[in-house]
């Protein structure tokens, strides 16, 4: 993330969008179970209002600083928090209820790293676990703010056949304005990844 990114992201007018606005359309009716892995986490906007849906919350953040303020944060509370790649997820097969990622798939580097993030995702998550993200479409405003930042956009069309090759179904694309979000099921009778 750039220099923008990171004061935007840490601060309350984000964390109130993420929790009044975003979260609630994320998440809608879906079912957390109880121990969510929140991706890409950041500054933790959505942990609280995770808590409340899911008595376990892990999450993971990629940048250094921003894992170590994340951190603190959590001293202590259920599921913590640590440093780690979204398509490389440090966790035994099968570990989550359920995964959420806001913002997070436009800045991994390339369609294959998202592609890897998909099938970590799905590797996770135990069977009837769930998969939402939230995602922002590809526009000039959106490059211009992703300026020495990664901006690999992820085209709401793609996301049904790269997701069932991940090995999802039930998969949903929902739009808003500038935004979507996905949701995908891993099966009960899923076999491991």
């Amino acid at each position: 993330m750039n220099g923008l990114e990171h004061f935007l992201c840490s601060t309350s007018l984000w964390r109130s969008i993420t929790q009044r606005r975003l979260l609630p359309w994320i998440l809608s009716d879906a079912h957390l179970g109880e121990h969510v892995l929140d991706i890409g986490a950041g500054y933790g906007p959505a942990t609280s209002q995770l808590l409340k849906s899911a008595p376990r919350v892990t999450s993971l953040e990629y940048d250094a600083n921003t894992a170590r303020i994340l951190g603190a944060q959590h001293n202590g509370g259920p599921g913590g928090a640590l440093r780690g790649d979204a398509a490389q997820l440090p966790f035994a097969p099968r570990s989550f209820s359920s995964a959420v990622a806001i913002l997070v798939l436009h800045h991994l580097r390339s369609r294959e790293l998202q592609d890897r993030m998909f099938a970590e995702v799905y590797r996770v998550l135990r069977p009837g676990g769930v998969f939402l993200a939230f995602e922002i479409n590809d526009s000039w405003i959106h490059r211009v703010s992703h300026i020495r930042s990664t901006f690999t956009p992820l085209s709401a069309g793609s996301a049904f056949a790269r997701l069932t090759r991940a090995g999802f179904s039930r998969i949903s694309v929902d739009f808003r304005r500038g935004a979507f979000r996905l949701g995908a099921v891993r099966e009960p009778n899923s076999p491991t990844a």
